[in-house]
């Protein structure tokens, strides 16, 4: 993606079967589950770039010590400045000490059981420490402890805390991260008081009943009660300070979470190739969470796999598949390419199959896994047109006719390359935007001028500036006679409400392209019309609702939005002529079909509070607001 948005975070949870002792014998470090989830979490260091946290929890502590460790860092370099902190208490121990669990676990903190992590990128609010997960709400009877994190975003968080309020509640602050803490937190304790008076008239004293509450905890129910009204896309990983951990996925599937278990270890994670590496696990061994359901990890080593609320159609994020998503992952690799597969044949037609002057090239490098796959449709196109020559020939082959067929091949090349460590904030704003546009620079000497085609492959194209100002730019001085820029993601026109930083309606330059579309055609005045029937929906329940920005996008074809949107990234002054050519729809369902949430594309949202997001947005736009709308 040449354009950069913030995105999913990353969770990882791992979960010791045995004693501390074993992993000590068998590992020769008690830490075993702490350096688990540093892979864990190190693999997946592309869903956080703000910050980094993680907590632990021992099992069955002594009263009076502490058996609630954590820490977070939103430094720079956030995830080695985590564990930096977290092993500086084992850094100086004799060896002695450092192989005895069991002074370890009495004397040290993050020597648990049960250990999460957290990986930030937040798409909104401040980048503090504060704002870094894990989030604790903590309590002086040991069950009704809650440590949380996740990877989520839900659309209905004013009415989540409202309802908190309701009960009396004085949250710290109105946020999804805080109001799902509060939430799950209150069902918790709730649970926990239910249980108490269940087993109280049987005769059992307070330290009795502790221990039937750890054993009959239903976990699934809390989940259920909590989750009630959640309206969103979401993983949230917790623990609770007995020991009981869970993960619980939302019920479309949005937010990814896979799991991995043997009789040693359950570990969890939003990407599965970091479980696969992790425990050098076969992909067979690596279980998909499934939607509306729960990983549940009882204390006693139970292990579980519940839902806690009703199932709806599957809409797993599209964009995991297209960009998110670390690409060693088999089946996003091989949807990878697919998806630039199918687009070799409409780019060969706009480049007239003159594979002799069109060069091929990819940017940035996340786009690489689908380029491999346009050029295997380009070679798939270019053997048909071998073949139809050679027939042509028919008895008459010569060899230096055959020998010239044989030899034509698909030109590629790296022709851009980015100067990741080109620093433009410290430059004053008159230069600033000439720094911009040298972010990339090219190779120059291999484009013949005035006669080849360049094409380049992008993964996604959100807000187009950054092909405007910097790629087309300096690639139209290689003077090309035609620039065709191929973006393997269907056109991005609506806002993203599950956990993207993608809200403003403003920013899509095709929603920019659709409003030049509308004024040129002298259809300004529908925009008008669907404001007024956006505000007449505020108030109806979200699940009456309807997105009122499709009707506009459907007044135009899709070619149409095209074309304006590459006018738009077509620098002035330049004379390559600028093509962009998108990805389908239908192209993408056919690519990723376990995937297909596409509602940044479709503007079919899975959630009811999907729509009153987008309605929000546009209104936003047409007030001139510029905030999120959600």
């Amino acid at each position: 993606m040449s354009d950069t948005i913030k995105h999913e975070c990353g969770i990882a949870l791992v979960r010791l079967l045995k004693p501390l002792d074993f992993y000590q014998e068998k590992y020769g470090s008690t830490l075993y589950g702490l350096s688990k989830l540093r892979l864990l979490m190190q693999k997946m260091r592309n869903r956080g770039q703000d910050g980094a946290g993680l907590a632990t929890i021992k099992l069955d502590p002594t009263p009076g010590t502490k058996y609630i460790s954590r820490k977070r860092s939103n430094a720079s370099n956030y995830l080695a400045d985590l564990f930096d902190q977290v092993y500086w208490h084992f850094n100086e121990l004799p060896p002695e000490q450092l192989n005895d669990p069991h002074w370890l676990k009495n004397n040290k903190p993050y020597v648990g059981e049960v250990l999460l992590g957290h990986l930030r990128y937040g798409t909104h609010g401040d980048n503090t420490i504060e704002t870094c997960h894990p989030f604790l709400r903590q309590n002086n009877w040991i069950s009704r402890n809650l440590i949380l994190a996740g990877n989520f975003n839900l659309t209905n968080v004013d009415e989540l805390f409202d309802e908190l309020v309701d009960l009396g509640q004085y949250p710290k602050e109105k946020s999804d991260t805080v109001t799902v803490l509060e939430k799950i937190g209150h069902f918790l304790d709730d649970e926990v008081q239910r249980l108490h008076t269940w087993f109280k008239p049987d005769g059992y004293n307070n330290v009795q009943i502790n221990d039937l509450i750890y054993d009959n905890l239903d976990v699934q129910r809390l989940l259920r009660r909590a989750s009630r009204k959640f309206d969103g896309g979401y993983v949230m990983a917790g623990m609770i300070g007995h020991g009981d951990a869970f993960v619980m996925r939302d019920p479309s599937g949005i937010r990814p979470a896979f799991y991995y278990q043997d009789e040693e270890i359950v570990a969890v994670a939003s990407e599965r190739p970091a479980l696969q590496t992790s425990f050098n696990a076969h992909i067979s061994k690596v279980h998909e969470l499934k939607p509306g359901h729960a990983l549940i990890i009882k204390k006693n080593g139970t292990i579980l796999e519940k839902p806690f609320t009703e199932p709806m159609p599957r809409a797993a994020c599209s964009f995991e598949r297209i960009y998110f998503s670390r690409g060693n992952d088999r089946d996003i690799y091989l949807e990878r390419k697919k998806l630039g597969e199918q687009l070799a044949k409409k780019v060969l037609e706009s480049a007239d199959f003159d594979f002799k002057h069109t060069v091929f090239s990819f940017v940035p490098n996340t786009a690489e896994s689908a380029f491999f796959g346009l050029m295997e449709g380009v070679q798939k196109e270019l053997n048909v047109l071998k073949q139809e020559k050679i027939l042509k020939m028919g008895t008459e082959i010569k060899p230096a006719k055959l020998e010239k067929i044989l030899a034509l091949s698909p030109r590629v090349e790296k022709l851009v390359v980015k100067d990741e460590k080109l620093r433009t904030f410290i430059t004053a704003d008159a230069n600033r935007g000439e720094m911009v546009s040298h972010v990339y620079d090219v190779t120059y000497g291999i484009v013949e001028n005035e006669k080849d085609t360049l094409v380049l492959l992008d993964d996604s194209i959100v807000r187009g500036t950054t092909l405007r100002d910097s790629i087309i730019r300096i690639v139209s001085r290689l003077r090309p006679k035609k620039i065709i820029v191929v973006s393997s993601a269907p056109q991005i026109r609506y806002p993203d409400c599950y956990g993207i930083d993608m809200s403003k309606m403003k920013d899509f330059v095709a929603f920019q392209a659709l409003v030049l579309l509308l004024k040129e055609a002298d259809q300004e005045h529908l925009m008008w019309e669907a404001y007024e029937r956006c505000k007449a929906q505020e108030n109806l329940p979200k699940d009456k609702i309807v997105n009122e920005v499709k009707f506009l996008y459907d007044q135009f074809a899709y070619e149409q939005v095209s074309q304006k949107i590459a006018e738009i990234v077509t620098p002035p002054g330049i004379k390559p002529k600028v093509e962009v050519i998108f990805q389908t729809i239908d192209g993408l369902q056919k690519a990723c079909p376990k995937n297909n949430g596409d509602w940044y594309f479709s503007g079919n949202y899975p959630t009811p509070g999907g729509n009153r997001v987008v309605n929000r947005a546009f209104m936003n736009y047409m007030e001139n607001r510029n905030e999120r709308a959600y």
